[in-house]
Protein backbone atom coordinates (compact mmCIF):
# COMPACT_ATOMS: atom_id res chain seq x y z
CA UNK A 1 0.00 0.00 0.00
CA UNK A 2 1.53 3.03 -1.01
CA UNK A 3 1.40 6.80 0.48
CA UNK A 4 -1.53 7.98 -1.75
CA UNK A 5 -3.51 4.62 -0.35
CA UNK A 6 -2.52 4.94 2.96
CA UNK A 7 -3.62 8.87 2.93
CA UNK A 8 -7.04 7.94 1.18
CA UNK A 9 -7.77 4.87 4.24
CA UNK A 10 -6.81 7.60 7.10
CA UNK A 11 -9.09 9.85 5.21
CA UNK A 12 -11.89 7.48 5.39
CA UNK A 13 -11.50 6.41 8.76
CA UNK A 14 -10.74 9.68 10.55
CA UNK A 15 -12.24 11.81 8.11
CA UNK A 16 -16.56 13.21 8.97
CA UNK A 17 -19.25 11.86 6.91
CA UNK A 18 -22.47 13.92 7.03
CA UNK A 19 -25.37 13.33 9.85
CA UNK A 20 -28.81 12.01 8.50
CA UNK A 21 -31.69 13.85 8.45
CA UNK A 22 -33.61 14.53 11.74
CA UNK A 23 -36.39 12.68 10.60
CA UNK A 24 -34.09 9.30 9.69
CA UNK A 25 -32.23 9.80 12.86
CA UNK A 26 -35.90 9.17 14.91
CA UNK A 27 -36.34 6.24 12.30
CA UNK A 28 -33.05 4.89 13.76
CA UNK A 29 -33.95 5.21 17.32
CA UNK A 30 -37.73 3.53 16.68
CA UNK A 31 -35.92 0.77 14.79
CA UNK A 32 -33.41 0.34 17.98
CA UNK A 33 -36.60 0.76 20.28
CA UNK A 34 -38.42 -2.23 18.19
CA UNK A 35 -35.36 -4.67 19.42
CA UNK A 36 -35.67 -3.87 23.02
CA UNK A 37 -39.49 -3.56 24.05
CA UNK A 38 -40.40 -6.45 22.70
CA UNK A 39 -39.62 -9.70 24.24
CA UNK A 40 -39.70 -12.10 21.43
CA UNK A 41 -37.39 -9.78 20.00
CA UNK A 42 -35.05 -8.69 23.23
CA UNK A 43 -34.56 -12.26 23.82
CA UNK A 44 -32.28 -12.36 20.68
CA UNK A 45 -31.09 -9.03 20.30
CA UNK A 46 -30.06 -8.71 24.15
CA UNK A 47 -26.79 -10.55 22.86
CA UNK A 48 -25.16 -8.00 21.75
CA UNK A 49 -26.12 -6.11 24.67
CA UNK A 50 -24.16 -9.56 26.35
CA UNK A 51 -20.83 -8.75 24.59
CA UNK A 52 -21.28 -4.89 25.59
CA UNK A 53 -21.74 -6.12 29.45
CA UNK A 54 -19.16 -8.94 29.32
CA UNK A 55 -16.53 -6.44 27.38
CA UNK A 56 -16.99 -4.24 29.46
CA UNK A 57 -15.99 -6.75 32.62
CA UNK A 58 -13.08 -7.73 30.98
CA UNK A 59 -11.57 -4.29 29.54
CA UNK A 60 -11.61 -2.95 33.22
CA UNK A 61 -10.59 -5.87 34.41
CA UNK A 62 -7.21 -5.68 32.12
CA UNK A 63 -6.65 -1.45 32.56
CA UNK A 64 -7.50 -2.02 36.51
CA UNK A 65 -4.07 -4.88 36.69
CA UNK A 66 -6.08 -7.87 36.68
CA UNK A 67 -5.40 -10.91 34.58
CA UNK A 68 -8.29 -11.65 32.13
CA UNK A 69 -8.86 -15.90 31.87
CA UNK A 70 -11.59 -15.39 29.75
CA UNK A 71 -15.28 -14.48 28.32
CA UNK A 72 -17.93 -16.92 28.50
CA UNK A 73 -21.33 -15.93 26.33
CA UNK A 74 -24.44 -18.08 26.35
CA UNK A 75 -27.33 -18.90 24.51
CA UNK A 76 -29.60 -17.73 27.13
CA UNK A 77 -28.10 -14.19 27.25
CA UNK A 78 -25.98 -14.46 30.04
CA UNK A 79 -22.40 -14.07 30.23
CA UNK A 80 -19.31 -15.03 32.21
CA UNK A 81 -16.09 -13.24 32.53
CA UNK A 82 -13.08 -14.41 34.89
CA UNK A 83 -10.51 -12.71 35.52
CA UNK A 84 -7.44 -13.35 38.29
CA UNK A 85 -6.07 -11.04 41.10
CA UNK A 86 -7.22 -9.13 44.41
CA UNK A 87 -10.56 -10.50 45.08
CA UNK A 88 -10.73 -7.19 46.99
CA UNK A 89 -9.97 -3.52 46.50
CA UNK A 90 -10.41 -0.54 43.58
CA UNK A 91 -9.74 -3.01 40.94
CA UNK A 92 -12.53 -5.64 41.56
CA UNK A 93 -15.19 -2.81 42.43
CA UNK A 94 -14.11 -1.36 39.37
CA UNK A 95 -14.23 -4.78 37.25
CA UNK A 96 -17.75 -5.58 38.88
CA UNK A 97 -19.32 -2.31 38.48
CA UNK A 98 -18.32 -2.63 34.61
CA UNK A 99 -20.87 -4.55 33.42
CA UNK A 100 -24.48 -2.89 33.45
CA UNK A 101 -22.72 0.58 32.73
CA UNK A 102 -20.63 -0.27 29.78
CA UNK A 103 -23.69 -0.48 27.25
CA UNK A 104 -24.96 2.76 28.32
CA UNK A 105 -21.48 4.23 27.99
CA UNK A 106 -20.36 2.92 25.31
CA UNK A 107 -23.63 4.12 23.90
CA UNK A 108 -22.62 7.69 24.93
CA UNK A 109 -19.55 7.47 23.37
CA UNK A 110 -21.08 6.59 20.03
CA UNK A 111 -23.25 9.42 20.46
CA UNK A 112 -20.35 11.94 20.80
CA UNK A 113 -18.19 10.02 18.01
CA UNK A 114 -21.69 10.80 15.87
CA UNK A 115 -22.40 14.18 16.52
CA UNK A 116 -18.94 15.00 15.33
CA UNK A 117 -19.37 13.02 12.19
CA UNK A 118 -16.94 10.61 12.63
CA UNK A 119 -19.39 7.65 11.60
CA UNK A 120 -16.69 5.56 9.88
CA UNK A 121 -14.22 5.85 12.83
CA UNK A 122 -17.05 4.38 15.29
CA UNK A 123 -17.84 1.46 13.48
CA UNK A 124 -13.76 0.95 12.63
CA UNK A 125 -13.63 1.03 16.38
CA UNK A 126 -16.18 -1.21 17.59
CA UNK A 127 -14.68 -3.92 15.24
CA UNK A 128 -11.38 -3.42 16.64
CA UNK A 129 -13.21 -3.70 20.16
CA UNK A 130 -14.86 -6.99 18.73
CA UNK A 131 -11.75 -8.22 17.39
CA UNK A 132 -9.69 -7.79 21.21
CA UNK A 133 -12.55 -9.62 22.71
CA UNK A 134 -12.76 -12.43 20.24
CA UNK A 135 -9.36 -13.22 21.87
CA UNK A 136 -10.58 -14.06 24.91
CA UNK A 137 -13.73 -15.89 24.42
CA UNK A 138 -13.80 -19.54 25.74
CA UNK A 139 -17.01 -21.48 24.17
CA UNK A 140 -18.27 -21.90 20.64
CA UNK A 141 -21.17 -19.91 20.98
CA UNK A 142 -19.25 -17.39 22.30
CA UNK A 143 -17.01 -17.42 19.54
CA UNK A 144 -19.74 -17.45 16.81
CA UNK A 145 -21.71 -14.42 18.34
CA UNK A 146 -18.84 -11.81 18.28
CA UNK A 147 -17.34 -13.23 14.90
CA UNK A 148 -21.10 -12.87 13.73
CA UNK A 149 -21.64 -9.21 15.13
CA UNK A 150 -18.19 -7.96 13.56
CA UNK A 151 -18.64 -9.58 10.52
CA UNK A 152 -21.91 -7.04 10.33
CA UNK A 153 -19.36 -3.55 11.37
CA UNK A 154 -16.51 -4.86 9.06
CA UNK A 155 -18.70 -5.36 6.24
CA UNK A 156 -20.73 -2.06 6.78
CA UNK A 157 -17.61 -0.07 7.38
CA UNK A 158 -15.51 -1.19 4.57
CA UNK A 159 -18.76 -1.86 1.56
CA UNK A 160 -21.56 0.47 2.36
CA UNK A 161 -22.15 3.65 1.19
CA UNK A 162 -21.80 6.65 4.02
CA UNK A 163 -25.54 7.22 3.79
CA UNK A 164 -25.85 3.52 5.05
CA UNK A 165 -22.87 3.43 7.57
CA UNK A 166 -24.96 6.42 8.83
CA UNK A 167 -28.12 4.78 9.37
CA UNK A 168 -26.27 1.37 10.63
CA UNK A 169 -23.95 3.86 13.29
CA UNK A 170 -27.11 5.28 14.66
CA UNK A 171 -29.26 2.16 15.12
CA UNK A 172 -26.19 0.35 17.14
CA UNK A 173 -25.38 3.70 19.61
CA UNK A 174 -29.72 4.08 19.56
CA UNK A 175 -29.71 0.45 20.24
CA UNK A 176 -26.56 0.67 22.76
CA UNK A 177 -28.38 3.52 24.80
CA UNK A 178 -32.22 2.23 24.92
CA UNK A 179 -30.66 -1.55 25.33
CA UNK A 180 -28.58 -0.54 27.93
CA UNK A 181 -31.47 0.52 30.39
CA UNK A 182 -33.40 -2.38 30.23
CA UNK A 183 -30.90 -5.16 31.85
CA UNK A 184 -31.27 -2.98 35.12
CA UNK A 185 -34.81 -3.32 35.62
CA UNK A 186 -34.43 -6.41 34.67
CA UNK A 187 -32.31 -7.54 37.52
CA UNK A 188 -34.61 -5.42 39.69
CA UNK A 189 -36.99 -7.74 38.87
CA UNK A 190 -35.00 -10.81 39.78
CA UNK A 191 -33.77 -9.50 43.06
CA UNK A 192 -37.86 -8.24 43.98
CA UNK A 193 -38.66 -12.49 43.29
CA UNK A 194 -35.73 -13.85 45.59
CA UNK A 195 -33.57 -14.66 42.47
CA UNK A 196 -30.01 -13.17 41.20
CA UNK A 197 -28.62 -13.59 44.34
CA UNK A 198 -24.81 -13.38 43.12
CA UNK A 199 -25.86 -10.43 40.10
CA UNK A 200 -23.09 -7.39 39.94
CA UNK A 201 -25.21 -5.35 42.10
CA UNK A 202 -24.70 -8.06 45.08
CA UNK A 203 -21.00 -8.82 44.49
CA UNK A 204 -20.83 -4.95 44.81
CA UNK A 205 -22.66 -4.83 48.21
CA UNK A 206 -20.19 -7.57 49.51
CA UNK A 207 -16.99 -5.44 48.34
CA UNK A 208 -17.89 -1.98 49.14
CA UNK A 209 -20.53 -2.90 52.33
CA UNK A 210 -23.27 -0.83 50.03
CA UNK A 211 -26.36 -1.49 49.86
CA UNK A 212 -27.26 -4.04 46.40
CA UNK A 213 -30.04 -1.36 46.15
CA UNK A 214 -28.16 1.29 45.87
CA UNK A 215 -25.73 0.28 42.77
CA UNK A 216 -28.68 -1.25 41.01
CA UNK A 217 -29.75 2.22 41.57
CA UNK A 218 -26.61 3.65 40.11
CA UNK A 219 -27.25 1.22 36.81
CA UNK A 220 -30.20 3.24 36.54
CA UNK A 221 -28.79 6.25 36.83
CA UNK A 222 -25.75 5.71 34.37
CA UNK A 223 -27.88 4.31 31.58
CA UNK A 224 -30.92 6.75 32.09
CA UNK A 225 -28.35 9.58 32.17
CA UNK A 226 -26.78 8.14 29.15
CA UNK A 227 -29.50 7.33 27.07
CA UNK A 228 -31.20 11.31 27.69
CA UNK A 229 -27.36 12.91 27.05
CA UNK A 230 -26.90 10.65 23.96
CA UNK A 231 -30.50 11.01 22.47
CA UNK A 232 -30.43 15.00 22.86
CA UNK A 233 -26.96 14.84 20.93
CA UNK A 234 -28.26 12.58 18.46
CA UNK A 235 -31.43 14.59 17.80
CA UNK A 236 -29.40 18.27 17.92
CA UNK A 237 -31.24 19.16 20.86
Amino acid sequence: MDSTELGDLWDRVFGTQPAPEQWLVVVTATVALIAVVPNVLWRLSRNAITIAHEGGHGLIALVSGRRLEGIRLHSDTSGLTVSRGRPTGVGMILTAAAGYTAPPLLGLGGAWLLTDGRITLLLWVSTALLAVMLVMIRNLYGALTVIFTGTAFLLVSWLASPAVQSLFGYTVVWFLLLGGVRPAFELQSKRRRGGAPDSDADQLSRLTDVPAVLWLGFFHAVSICSLIGGGRWMLGR
